[in-house]
């Protein structure tokens, strides 16, 4: 085809093998999207598309990714938020009927569907680094390291040490935004899933294999390219990703308890965190113990 069809955020160039997606980097341009720089989708990768009504007057053209096709989507898990789906291009309204022209040209040229067997769109790529709460996580290729904060980490992470995790020995990440109180990036043994009876995983304050988030640490467009490019390589060791299983979450520690609702509390009084915000999350703090 080789036509390019330019939106909100994001230009695609629609070739003969591949949709080229380069995303703009104006400063109302989401910082994922500024984050890839441009991704190329083959046609391969790509389950279906669809066009459907936006908001304000727009329109919204889609790809769909295959399962597994995409490391970036499978880290994620389902928590974009709509706005920072690197698979939308929103238009003006007026362009629907072009839009549609190109939708329609996109599904003849689809012959495959189903969960691939390997990745086919690119991960970003190595080093990644990027500041949690608690300490800075790096990755060079080849291994996953953690540095520990001394304002943010926990005691046991400070008795653990420093981690250095070689990508041989991992058998994937889990990414829980920063977005949702809580948000985590946790990596995964390469034995997780082997064992019939794993035991139970440790809050992620307490676990030397995870980093956690918070206000202004672990952002989207930093932690999830991060993570990606962790899953990729996972799988290009063939150590595979396997889906996290979820654990019931052992009672905290009172003490652990306290001290979140005391750094809470600081952020509260710097004006960082809402009255609302500080007494739905101490709550939600209260009901763990």
């Amino acid at each position: 085809m080789g036509d390019v069809l330019a939106g909100f955020h994001a230009a695609w160039e629609f070739e003969s093998d591949s949709v080229l997606i380069r995303y703009e980097r104006g400063i109302r341009t989401p910082k994922l999207f500024q984050a890839l720089g441009e991704r190329r989708v083959p046609l391969e990768a790509i389950a279906g598309v669809t066009l459907t009504p936006g908001r304000r007057g727009t329109v919204v053209l889609r790809v769909e990714p295959r399962p597994g096709a995409d490391p970036l989507m499978e880290a994620a898990a389902g928590q974009l938020k709509e706005g920072c789906d690197p698979y939308r291009l929103v238009l003006p309204a007026e362009r629907e009927v072009l839009a549609e022209y190109y939708a329609d040209e996109l599904r003849g040229l689809l012959t495959e569907s189903g969960k691939t067997e390997r990745y086919l769109v690119a991960a970003p790529e190595a080093p990644l680094h990027f500041k949690a709460y608690d300490g800075k996580a790096s990755f060079d290729g080849t291994s996953v390291s953690f540095r520990w904060f001394w304002t943010g980490a926990s005691s046991a992470k400070w008795k653990a040490g420093d981690q250095t995790f070689p990508v041989a020995g991992l058998g994937g990440v889990e990414w829980r935004s920063p977005e949702l109180f809580d948000g985590y990036l946790r990596l995964l043994p390469r034995d997780a899933s082997a064992t019939a009876a794993a035991p139970a995983v440790p809050q992620a304050d307490q676990d030397p294999a995870a980093v956690v988030f918070g206000l202004g640490y672990g952002p989207v467009h930093e932690s999830l390219p991060f993570a990606a490019a962790v899953l990729a390589a996972v799988r290009e060791r063939g150590a595979g990703a396997p889906v996290p299983v979820p654990v019931p979450a052992p009672r905290r520690d009172p003490a652990d308890i306290a001290e979140r609702i005391r750094h809470l509390g600081e952020l509260h009084q710097a004006g960082l965190v809402t009255d609302e915000e500080f007494s739905s999350k101490k709550a939600e703090l209260l009901a763990e113990l």
